[in-house]
């Protein structure tokens, strides 16, 4: 792939950009444990997962910290320990607080010196705000599920992101979309026909984590293990 040729980069945030598995570990490990549950981050994590996506996908207006409340709830529903109002209320309210991986905010600088940054996340408008602070990211342009009303891997950050392109004078073909989740990105940049780069974060670890197992076909063009090591490969090809 020639990474010369784009104009644009749409980013996922929230697992390439933003460290969203230590940020809801980091309150399911202490709920888990004042429960007695002797379950590691690794398992709590992959018990969640699957009920953050079916919330998204049968409440698409829903904002994200109510999101993140009720598959809280049906996690602990799961695993059977009923999760209080309080504990739902902190995951919900923790987003400003995940943790920037270490690479992102050096990478985004060094790629807006090459293309205009788009944002593409499965989050609220405020929630996205407190996660900048971390990344300090100057963006043309950013599109959360608040202001399509869905969650992807839903079409309608995409049709957004069509009518972006076109108030920024990017064409379709001058942009690529870079992402961590098989499910939530690289399903719908097959199905909407976009190039794309994978973050894969968990290059070192086994299994999904967090997101769930991709239920469609996608593809990538490229790989890379870091957002730091993405931001080399495209500082060589220039």
């Amino acid at each position: 792939m020639d990474l010369t040729k784009f104009q644009a980069l749409s980013f996922d945030c929230y697992g390439t950009l933003i460290d969203w598995e230590a940020g809801i570990a980091a309150v399911l490990s202490p709920w888990a444990h004042e429960q007695g549950l002797s379950l590691s981050p690794e398992e709590l994590l992959l018990t969640y997962g699957d009920h953050e996506a079916a919330v998204e996908a049968s409440t698409p207006s829903a904002l994200y910290p109510e999101v993140l409340a009720t598959a809280f709830r049906r996690t602990g529903d799961v695993l059977g320990v009923p999760v209080s109002d309080d504990w739902a209320r902190r995951l919900g309210s923790s987003v400003p607080d995940w943790p920037a991986f270490p690479d992102s905010a050096d990478a985004l600088a060094r790629l807006a010196a090459r293309y205009k940054l788009i944002i593409l996340s499965n989050v609220h408008r405020a929630g996205f705000a407190g996660s900048n602070r971390h990344l300090r990211g100057e963006f043309a342009a950013i599109i959360t599920a608040e202001d399509v009303g869905a969650y992807k891997p839903a079409e309608n950050h995409f049709r957004a992101l069509d009518k972006t392109l076109g108030e920024l004078g990017v064409d379709r073909s001058g942009l690529l979309h870079v992402a961590q989740s098989l499910f939530h990105d690289h399903v719908p940049a097959k199905r909407e026909g976009l190039p794309s780069v994978w973050i894969n974060r968990r290059s070192d670890r086994p299994g999904w984590g967090a997101t769930p197992q991709p239920s469609g076909d996608f593809s990538y063009d490229l790989e890379f293990a870091s957002m730091g090591e993405f931001a080399d490969a495209v500082e060589r090809a220039f």
